[in-house]
């Protein structure tokens, strides 16, 4: 199975859709005891390389800070980037980062990691391409694991005069076993986001004495526009201060879950973008989303995020996969 995509395709988003990610790559080694004794396969990953290879091949321009070596692994991050067409940004100078990701009896992943972090290197060229940006997204590893954490930090600041901003904390405790200092780090970053978005795993880390619906208001509370929260098979909920919509999840044949949710992430920035609501221009259209939208938004996630369940390994649907996002005049809430 090959992951590669054909690129950024011409349509619905044109040459003005300008898209930073700011995160970690790396290669995940895939065990799936279910095959037997077969060889683990490996395939480029990482959440925030995930989310922009997505948002390429939903026809955004999108750029990756990052960090990969010189060496095989790095070789194999290059290459697959280049050919999904995401222009690529690489500081530091560690080994390329690896996860090993064993598949359970459902195709849900649990994670080993050898990863480090750090794009210091590439300060200079990072915040120019975060400043000129209509959108800019981070999360995961690259937001608790210093010394890249704090970088990260900066650009989204730098960038928030010009660009909106999307955060998905992608909880790793095995990276970031404090909880405490993790759920800092995770308000801080919702604190300047305008968009957020978790897995229920996620929120019953961070928060085990609350309830789901208490942690999104919560985060909400914060100042992001949107709340986005993925819950597997019982589908999304997306919350933001004119209400809540919350649909069933997909029924595919699930092949594994990986990259899911950051195909996800990266349908709901291509819809954002396709309902004009992106960039620092766009904030009060990003407030002011009807319950209508939000629903279309999240039907248009889901069946990204289902897609990506149905093919082994982080393999996001293409624009043709997924069409342009349609809101019909009136939906009733799921």
């Amino acid at each position: 199975m090959s992951t590669q995509g054909t690129g950024p395709q011409p349509g619905i988003s044109g040459s003005k859709a300008r898209i930073t990610v700011i995160g970690e790559s790396l290669v995940d080694i895939i065990e799936d005891p279910r095959q037997g004794n077969t060889a683990p396969e490996t395939h480029p990953g990482g959440s925030p390389l995930n989310v922009a290879v997505g948002c390429a091949r939903l026809g955004l321009q999108t750029k990756l800070v990052t960090h990969f070596a010189e060496d095989p692994y790095g070789q194999l991050i290059a290459t697959h980037l280049e050919g999904n067409g995401v222009e690529t940004i690489v500081g530091g100078s560690h080994p390329t980062s690896t996860a090993v990701a064993t598949l359970d009896d459902t195709g849900a992943a649990r994670y080993t990691f050898g990863i480090s972090w750090d794009i210091n290197a590439a300060s200079i060229p990072a915040l120019a391409a975060a400043e000129s940006s209509m959108h800019v997204h981070t999360g995961s590893i690259a937001t608790v694991l210093p010394p890249g954490s704090k970088s990260v930090m900066g650009l989204i600041e730098g960038a928030k005069h010009q660009a909106t901003i999307s955060f998905d904390p992608n909880c790793r405790p095995a990276i970031s076993p404090d909880k405490a200092a993790a759920r800092k780090q995770a308000e801080d970053f919702v604190a300047s986001s305008d968009i957020v978005k978790a897995s229920d795993e996620d929120l019953r880390w961070l928060y085990p004495d609350r309830t789901l619906e208490d942690s999104m208001n919560a985060w909400l509370a914060l100042g992001p526009a949107l709340v986005a929260l993925t819950r597997g098979a019982s589908g999304p909920v997306l919350l933001n201060r004119s209400g809540r919509v919350s649909i069933p999840g997909e029924t595919v044949t699930v092949a594994d879950t990986v990259g899911a949710g950051d195909s996800f992430m990266a349908a709901l920035i291509s819809g954002l973008m396709q309902l004009d609501a992106l960039g620092a221009a766009a904030r009060k259209r990003l407030q002011a989303l009807t319950q209508d939208q939000l629903h279309a938004l999240a039907r248009y996630a889901n069946t990204a995020a289902g897609i990506t369940c149905s093919r082994p390994g982080a393999n996001p649907p293409e624009l043709g996969d997924l069409g342009p996002l349609t809101i019909p005049s009136s939906i009733l809430e799921g």
